[in-house]
This record gives structure tokens, sequence and C-alpha cells, in this order.
């Protein structure tokens, strides 16, 4: 029983051995390619400088620092024009809020002054910044008749432009308030 035990083992390691042996072989072809010492520059900061530049490595020092490396996370919950928008159409039912995709829809909303017509409005997010030209607002206007029969337009009208207004007014307040609760540290003068 002991034999056949060990053997078993033994067929196990070499059964995993030949899948590591797959598996990385598949990688590349080969386990081990030296670089052309005469094209790698024996400074190891340059190397260094050269993999961060093509995107082989990252940079300690950058995190630490808190410099950022060109990606810029923000949450929904600190862009103030985002926050602003809510906060503008929160009297409306909301369809679709996807903040990675940068796009609020309203439901369709009726005021109940004519059963007929309601509307729906979409703001798209084109930049973080708080500018005229960082949203894009579209109104749809459904109106259905008796029958049901509903035809839906896009409509150009001044519920854009109010809409565009009020939010990049609240944006802007928003962006006070949040600027106000930073902290400024000031260094000391050295005697």
């Amino acid at each position: 029983m002991s034999i056949l035990n060990l053997t078993l083992k033994k067929i196990l390691v070499l059964l995993i051995g030949l899948f590591f042996f797959v598996f990385l072989n598949s990688c590349g072809g080969n386990f081990w390619d030296p670089a052309d010492a005469r094209k790698v520059s024996p400074n190891s900061k340059e190397r260094v400088k050269k993999n961060l530049e093509e995107g082989k490595g990252i940079s300690f020092g950058k995190m630490i620092d808190g410099r950022s490396g060109g990606t810029n996370y923000q949450f929904a919950s600190s862009n103030p024009m985002w926050r602003a928008t809510l906060e503008i159409l929160d009297f409306l039912p909301l369809a679709n809020v996807d903040y990675s995709g940068g796009i609020i829809t309203t439901d369709w909303y009726n005021e109940g002054t004519a059963s007929d017509d309601s509307i729906k409005i979409t703001v798209r997010f084109l930049t973080n910044e708080i500018r005229s030209d960082g949203i894009r607002i579209i109104v749809h206007k459904r109106r259905c008749t008796v029958q049901n029969k509903c035809t839906v337009k896009k409509i150009s009208s001044a519920l854009e432009q109010e809409l565009q207004v009020a939010i990049l007014k609240k944006a802007v307040i928003f962006e006070k308030e949040y600027n106000k609760g930073k902290k400024k540290f000031k260094r000391q003068a050295v005697n």
C-alpha cells in the first residue's frame, strides 16, 4: 500500500511540474531572455526612468509625495458638478445615474397641467471642471394620444439653459464650501 501511495505522489508531482512547465513555456517560449548590454544603460537611474516612461514599472516616490501620475480618481460625493446636478434635479424621478459614464437621466415627468405631455431630461458630463461647456443637457418631450400612441422628440427650450445656469451656480457654491473646509498650511520661517 505504501509503494502505491509513493508512486501516486511521484506521478502527482510530475504532473504538477509538467503543468508549470507548459504554463511558463506558453508565456513567451524563453524562460530567460538576457538584455543586450549595448542597448541597456549601466546607470540604474536611467533604466528606472526609461522603464517608467515605457510604463513598465511604478514609482513609489510619486505615491509617497502625493504627485499624481496622470490618473485622477474622483468620487461622486467630491465632484461639485455631479452633486449640484443631483440637487437641482431632486424633484424628478431618476431613471439612470451613472457616475463612471458621466450621465444622469430622469424618468418621464408630467407636471399635471397637460396629461398627454411629459418630459425627460438627460445630463451628460463632459468634464469634472465647473465650466459652461462641461455639461450638456438634453430635453425630450413625449406626447401621447388617447389611444396611447406616443411620439418622442428632442426639443430645444429655455429649460436647458435654465438648468445649466442653476447647476453651475450650485456647483460654484459647493466648490467654495469645499475649498473653505480645506486647511491651508503655511511654512514657518526659518531664522
